[in-house]
């Protein structure tokens, strides 16, 4: 089974980043288990959409942006449909590479101190440059599995010691509640773990993986465990998190500070581990995403050592060092991506349902009935996520 591990873990590692761990800290620290249950639907609902694009890139042999290309036989459509995907994945990319590299950077800060904070970005930028440097799929996904067992480790042990009631949990993921004020934050759980990315990314890393329509097995194992072990992360970070519930946390070390009654000093290290591996693990697969999202949607077929793949992936990583070693804080330009990506999954998970129904692309691996439904009802509630997030950044609020 082990030997089958794969793209899921990757695409596990790109949604459990420091947004990810922001988001779950706040839901946590401020609703309690209140909350868990859109955790459960964000796990099942990335869950059922990223077997339809590992079921695209097994049968096909290639990726969404490929498909696009193939499809789409309006040239002027297709054509606005890839700039759309290329500049909500890429400049996204880009601008939230900052804030994975600035999240590794706190981890170090736990372990080792505030001393050398100026020189922690570029370490985390050369560890990321290194490990996608070596060009080989099967290394990077070896580094990932282990950075993404030790953050779960990590992770699940802070939540056990915090010896939550059971009873509560389980009320919390099966009992869906919408406290005061809590809708904004329901969104932010969604969209920091139903990726659009993800789905480009997995596409085209199962194709690299297994070829033959047996695989499907494989590949859907694969995704179960590795997003059902990444939610399961999450929701320990909101266990842990619905501890501290009477202490203003603002940040993940705020978190470590509020457990130090139950750890002492080890807190922070436990967060600090954590934190580190989550934002090591989004920054080395967040510039691979927007270097297979290029290769695909311009139709390169490059392998990883190729120029024009690399040229990409090492955009991504050289500016968000930039952003964090010298303070600029990419605000405006994580605002367009936050935009571009409430657009953009809708879009998607419209196109993707799309795909997964055309004889042509799956023959008789298409949809079934069953698979529709949960699809079109993903659809409709991340198109009312997606309006709402826009909203929300543009500064209009429909709720309080």
């Amino acid at each position: 089974m082990f030997k089958r591990i794969g793209p899921g873990v990757l695409v596990a590692a790109a949604f459990i980043g420091p947004g990810t761990v922001t988001a779950c800290m706040l839901a946590g620290n401020t609703f309690g288990f209140s909350l868990l249950w859109a955790m459960l639907f964000s796990i099942v609902a990335t869950i059922i959409l990223q077997e339809m694009a590992a079921r695209i890139g097994i049968i096909t042999q290639k990726g969404l942006g490929d498909v696009v290309a193939t499809e789409i036989k309006k040239p002027w459509l297709k054509w606005l449909v890839i700039a759309l995907i290329l500049g909500a994945i890429v400049i996204g990319n880009a601008a939230y590479e900052g804030g994975n590299i600035g999240g590794a950077t706190l981890g170090l800060q736990a372990l080792f101190g505030t001393t050398y904070t100026s020189f922690y970005p570029l370490i985390i930028g050369i560890l990321a440059f290194v490990f996608l440097y070596i060009g080989n799929y099967k290394s990077i996904e070896k580094i990932l599995v282990s950075l993404v067992l030790l953050m779960s480790i990590s992770f699940m042990l802070t939540a056990i010691v915090t010896k939550p009631n059971i009873m509560d949990i389980i009320n919390g993921l099966f009992v869906p509640k919408a406290p005061k004020d809590s809708l904004l934050t329901i969104i932010s759980l969604v969209g920091t773990t139903i990726v659009p990315y993800n789905l480009f990314l997995h596409a085209s890393l199962v194709s690299k993986k297994w070829h033959l329509a047996n695989d499907l097995k494989y590949a859907r194992r694969d995704t179960f465990l590795a997003i059902s072990l990444g939610g399961m992360v999450s929701i320990a970070i909101m266990i842990t998190a619905a501890k501290t519930q009477n202490l203003q946390i603002e940040n993940v070390l705020d978190l470590a500070k509020g457990l130090e009654p139950i750890y002492g000093n080890s807190a922070k290290y436990f967060m600090g581990i954590g934190l580190f591996a989550a934002g090591l693990t989004s920054a080395i697969t967040a510039p691979l995403a927007a270097a297979f999202v290029a290769n695909s949607c311009f139709g390169w077929n490059a392998s990883m050592k190729d120029k024009r793949f690399k040229s990409v992936w090492m955009f991504i990583v050289i500016l968000g060092v930039i952003f964090m070693s010298f303070g600029i804080k990419p605000i405006e330009v994580i605002k367009i991506a936050q935009i571009s990506n409430g657009i953009l999954l809708p879009i998607i998970a419209v196109f993707l349902l799309w795909a997964v129904n055309r004889t042509s692309i799956l023959k008789s691996y298409k949809n079934t009935f069953f698979q529709n439904v949960l699809g079109l009802i993903i659809v409709l509630l991340t198109l009312g996520l997606g309006i709402m997030s826009v909203l929300k950044v543009i500064g209009i609020h429909i709720f309080n």
